[in-house]
């Protein structure tokens, strides 16, 4: 459906609960703002993805404005891409109607994340948690995206979401494009700190083993400084150093190198060398963003202005799919001329 040579178009959405940590920044934010030179980047922040779990109204509100000071502050620009709050444009929720009548319980009942996050007490999850990856497919699927940047945890998400644009497309004619899921090669996992087998998350983690966007240098460096190691002495990756494999993980991403050069560089260091290098190089990462978000974060008026205009953006790409999908399923009016 693209021509050769055309700019992908980017989509992604991101939660706005939690406070938002270096997992995040590396797998996802940084992302979306190297997205900015590769194609036309369309990044939402999934409110109602956010009811599927108990949640504070007036907490997810100010989380939403915390989640878009940092995106901003990052270096994300709304003139560049569009940036909008997903309840704001009402296709989202019309058209994940409209594809749950071409996806199958069963394969909403095999979602790794559905089992997970249901627990033992899956009887009583919400049938939004259930529903969430039909109204993730119509995230992208409503902008005809090419790409989905999103963590590795979520491929299980973009592979149902393709199969769910391909039956639609056999059944109906074709719609949508198939989109393509675009995972980082570095930092695609970064794990806590103090429990390395985990990953960095913003529910579940501890405190001690998570580093915030937002925390300060002196907080970065007491966290890392107190990272757990392994046994042995030699900074290198492998299952037997899950601690150390995560710090070079780490120190690669934000410096933007492999990690074999990191192994590479440090082959001769101590584990407190180590500590010391990634924790140095974080602060020097965070440090812009951190500075910019403070200014930003305290103008809410600024950022509804901004929340506003992308979702008027966003709406006028995502309406004319959602009329061919109301057309060929034979839903509404029938078009005229």
């Amino acid at each position: 459906m693209t021509p050769p040579g055309t700019p992908p178009r980017i989509f992604s959405g991101i939660q706005p609960t939690g406070r938002k940590h270096l997992g995040n920044y590396i797998g996802a934010i940084a992302q979306y703002v190297a997205g900015q030179e590769r194609g036309e980047g369309i990044y939402c922040i999934v409110d109602l993805h956010a009811l599927t779990k108990p949640y504070e109204p007036q907490e997810l509100r100010e989380g939403l404005y915390d989640l878009l000071a940092i995106l901003l502050a990052a270096g994300l620009d709304p003139r560049r891409s569009v940036l909008f709050r997903q309840s704001d444009v009402p296709e989202h929720t019309e058209l994940t109607w409209l594809l749950a009548n071409v996806t199958s319980y069963g394969e909403l009942s095999r979602m790794t994340q559905f089992k997970d996050k249901a627990g033992s007490a899956r009887e009583l999850a919400s049938a939004g948690l259930f529903f969430y990856p039909v109204l993730m497919a119509s995230d992208v699927l409503a902008y005809q995206a090419q790409e989905v940047p999103v963590g590795d945890d979520q491929r299980q998400h973009v592979e149902l979401m393709r199969d769910i644009a391909q039956r639609f497309n056999a059944r109906f004619g074709d719609t949508f494009v198939v989109p393509e899921h675009r995972i980082p090669t570095v930092g695609a996992r970064i794990m806590d700190l103090q429990h390395p087998e985990n990953k960095m998350s913003t529910s579940g983690a501890t405190v001690e083993g998570t580093v915030y966007v937002t925390d300060d240098p002196a907080a970065i460096e007491k966290k890392f400084k107190r990272a757990v190691t392994d046994s042995g002495s030699e900074v290198r990756r492998g299952p037997d150093k899950p601690g150390v494999t995560n710090l070079i993980e780490i120190l690669a991403a934000v410096r933007g190198v492999t990690p074999e050069a990191v192994e590479v560089e440090l082959a001769d260091a101590r584990y407190g060398d180590l500590k010391s290098t990634v924790a140095a190089a974080v602060v020097d990462y965070l440090a812009p963003v951190r500075e910019r978000y403070t200014a930003l974060r305290a103008d809410t008026d600024a950022l509804e202005q901004v929340l506003a205009a992308g979702a008027e953006r966003a709406h006028a790409i995502a309406a004319p799919t959602l009329a061919d999908v109301r057309e060929r399923m034979g839903v509404g009016a029938p078009r005229r001329g």
